[in-house]
């Protein structure tokens, strides 16, 4: 009964008691939250910041709780701990600021989970913000394109201050894209601007309907010009050959298939152009040839 009650008595059994009883009690409060946002919010985005929000509010709750339970225990170290916190501030600088990128990320609109952008030189689609990195899917690299080369890149918070956040897919969802078709001077110019821009409004009208209400609430929200996001063909030429530049709006995801596809009809078109349009290619002429040949 004596060992019993010394053992009741005793500091160190209090802390390990009262810090299980604390631990089982955020994790029930944490599982009950996510459920319960699970249920209310019925948009997977949402879903899932709420429960990382849930979850960094249980981490923080824990934390505060374990003060009060050493608070005893600590008053009458505080200048000692004041000494100490401003070392380990110092040393853990970085993951200080990158729970403060994490706080910025959700409570801003610099990105979200499924969205493309370029953090640290690193680009690639969100697939997880954590406190301290947030996870890409990249792209490119040694893979020509847009596309996934299979590589998971952890990308710390604290970039968000320091770099800045290009986001592909943000409150406009589509990219201008443009490439350059060089044709021979004696083609029929005005016959090949024609053709090529049957082609844009073929491939690429729907981007252009439905990026140009994007654009508008963009102008809206923002001080920004009134850009057009309609198909645009421009003409300039020199000695050796023409060149159209089809400038058009493509969506963030289907650049590298678009300009596919364009390519694709605009040799359809030219071939079956009957040489009104004709592609020019360097052309080299020799004058004069050497002796010994």
């Amino acid at each position: 009964m004596l060992q019993f009650e010394d053992l009741a008595n005793n500091t160190a059994i209090q802390n390990v008691f009262w810090i299980v009883i604390l631990f089982i009690l955020t994790y029930v409060l944490v599982l009950i939250l996510k459920k319960g946002a699970s249920k209310l919010e019925s948009d997977n985005y949402s879903k899932y910041k709420f429960q990382k929000i849930i979850t960094f509010f249980g981490y923080l709750f824990f934390a505060i709780g374990l003060l009060f339970i050493f608070n005893s225990e600590m008053s009458g170290i505080g200048t000692a701990l004041g000494v100490a916190g401003a070392g380990i501030a110092f040393a853990l600088q970085e993951v200080i600021v990158s729970i403060a990128g994490y706080i910025a990320i959700f409570t801003s609109n610099f990105f979200k989970v499924g969205d493309r952008v370029k953090l640290g030189g690193i680009k690639g689609d969100v697939i997880d913000i954590g406190v301290l990195r947030t996870t890409l899917m990249e792209i490119g690299d040694w893979v020509g394109g847009d596309l996934y080369n299979g590589k998971m890149v952890r990308v710390a918070n604290s970039f968000v201050f320091k770099e800045p956040v290009y986001n592909y897919s943000g409150d406009f969802p589509f990219l201008w894209d443009e490439l350059n078709i060089p044709v021979k001077t004696g083609s029929d110019f005005t016959y090949a601007q024609e053709k090529f821009m049957e082609v844009l409004v073929d491939v690429v009208g729907e981007f252009s309907n439905q990026s140009q209400t994007a654009w508008d609430n963009m102008t809206g929200k923002y001080n920004i010009e009134n850009a057009k996001v309609q198909p645009i063909i421009s003409m300039m030429f020199d000695q050796n050959w023409m060149t159209f530049t089809l400038r058009y709006v493509v969506d963030y995801k289907s650049r590298r298939t678009t300009k596919s596809q364009i390519y694709v009809r605009l040799l359809d078109v030219i071939n079956k152009s009957n040489k009104k349009i004709e592609i020019a290619s360097v052309a080299m002429e020799i004058t004069t040839l050497p002796k010994n040949i």
